[in-house]
């Protein structure tokens, strides 16, 4: 790599199929739940598996960008709104989530609410985080 925080293409690829596939599912999930369109399909259990899985590998890939990425772009001090912003997000989401599965049921529809309203948020701050990618500076 010649730029410091530059994640390799392997990893940029994960990021991103991680992101898109759980930020697919449960808008999806949403969809077909929340909205009652399509239901039996689009708000079936399979898509929250689905959900559950992407949303797996998308903690993975937060775990792999961490350590270099995230560090780079702390002390080049640049994109630090949508690159905190997609970490706070991300945080919540999770937290969430898990309140989703263990939490008590008297919190559950706050917390339905909160998480997509979370994911949607979440998944706008990520869309203007990718094509801000690093400036080309001309080579002298």
């Amino acid at each position: 790599m010649s730029r410091l925080g530059k994640m390799p293409e392997w990893q940029k690829w994960f990021v991103i199929l991680g992101i898109f596939s759980c930020s697919l599912s449960g808008g999806i999930y949403l969809i077909g739940h929340e909205f009652q369109i399509q239901r039996s399909i689009l708000g079936s259990h399979n898509i929250l598996v689905i959900h559950g899985v992407a949303a797996m590998l998308t903690i993975l890939a937060l775990g792999s960008v961490l350590p270099f990425h995230l560090k780079a772009g702390l002390k080049s001090k640049r994109k630090w709104w949508s690159g905190l912003g997609q970490l706070s997000f991300l945080s919540a989401l999770m937290i969430t989530g898990l309140l989703l599965y263990y939490g008590p049921e008297a919190i559950r529809e706050t917390v339905v609410s909160t998480h997509w309203g979370l994911g949607l948020l979440f998944f706008a701050i990520f869309l203007i985080h990718i094509p801000m990618g690093p400036n080309k500076q001309a080579r002298s």
